[in-house]
């Protein structure tokens, strides 16, 4: 493990590492779009997948870059609802639909409560609803959510990393016990959880970001969640951007994240998944960029290893 940095990673130095938001508006969100996603049954279904436009998360955490399509305020009463109708009437179809909101569903400054009931009757038709959560805003509000809705319920909570010095420098006022508490509180109420997994976070070399993701992978499925997605770790957000250039982070390659999600569908096939946003900004190689893709878009469908593209590269 890296050398730790001789000052206090907290929220107002990674506040202070910012840029400008970007420019959003509160009656519509700030994008939305249809994948596809193998489901728990192990059939090929559609995912709907909205970006809600609300207040900035209260956590800041040192790697995130989604408070950049958020408000500084918090959002009107009816604002949430009327981006998931807008959303709605102009997507297809989908089994399952998952509200992202750039930090925590409950959080009552980012979604109101009063809301609730309404958010509830436009998600009727879905079987699964997913939303996002910071382990500790699991709570009360999480039930009363979960006992207006017709489908499923499920949350997924940020990990981020097993490794419990590297999660504390994060800024994510979590701990590994805080993560546990709030899956096994969930499994109660019979809600199915996912993680959010970073590979090679700051304060790690490559081999290190492939291990602990694997390791993390592993701490996951302990608890009990029932599926985790693995993201490579991107600059971009200010505040990774001044420790990459004090040496304490660079971006995952491709290489490593392909060897994550070997990892996570060999020993847990149906349940590991890839983010595959932006993958040109980890690949060294454009010859075989767009093989690689597409292998790993057909592991998350098919969740089953597939051979390694063959390049000079490797």
């Amino acid at each position: 493990m890296s050398r730790q940095v001789d000052f206090e990673i907290d929220n107002q130095w990674v506040r202070s590492q910012r840029g400008p938001k970007n420019q959003v508006e509160t009656h519509k969100p700030y994008g939305f779009f249809v994948e596809e996603e193998r489901s728990a049954g192990g059939e090929i279904e559609k995912v709907a997948t909205i970006f809600l436009t609300n207040n900035e998360c209260p956590f800041h955490c040192l790697m995130c870059d989604l408070w950049k399509n958020t408000t500084s305020v918090p959002v009107k009463p009816g604002a949430i609802p009327a981006q998931i109708r807008w959303a709605l009437d102009r997507m297809p179809k989908a089994k399952t639909i998952k509200l992202y909101n750039s930090g925590n569903f409950f959080d009552v400054k980012a979604i109101p409560p009063e809301d609730y009931e309404q958010i509830a009757e436009l998600l009727k038709n879905y079987e699964r609803v997913i939303v996002e959560s910071h382990p500790k805003l699991i709570n009360r509000l999480t039930y009363s959510f979960q006992e207006l809705l017709d489908p499923q319920l499920e949350v997924a909570l940020g990990l981020e990393t097993a490794q419990p010095q590297v999660l504390e420098r994060l800024n994510k006022n979590m701990t590994l016990d805080d993560f546990a508490k709030a899956v096994q509180i969930l499994n109660l109420h019979h809600i199915p959880t996912r993680a959010f997994i970073l590979v090679k976070p700051p304060f790690m070399n490559e081999s290190e970001g492939v291990v602990w993701a694997q390791r993390s992978l592993d701490f996951a499925f302990d608890q009990s969640v029932q599926r985790c997605t693995v993201i490579p770790t991107r600059n971009g957000n200010g505040a990774l951007d001044e420790i990459g250039a004090m040496g304490f982070f660079s971006q995952p390659r491709l290489r490593s994240l392909e060897k994550v999600l070997d990892y996570g569908v060999s020993q847990y096939p149906g349940k590991v998944f890839a983010d595959l946003w932006d993958l040109e900004l980890f690949s060294e190689c454009p010859n075989c960029l767009t093989k690689r893709q597409e292998r790993l878009h057909q592991m998350n469908v098919r969740q089953t290893v597939l051979p390694e593209v063959p390049c000079s590269c490797n």
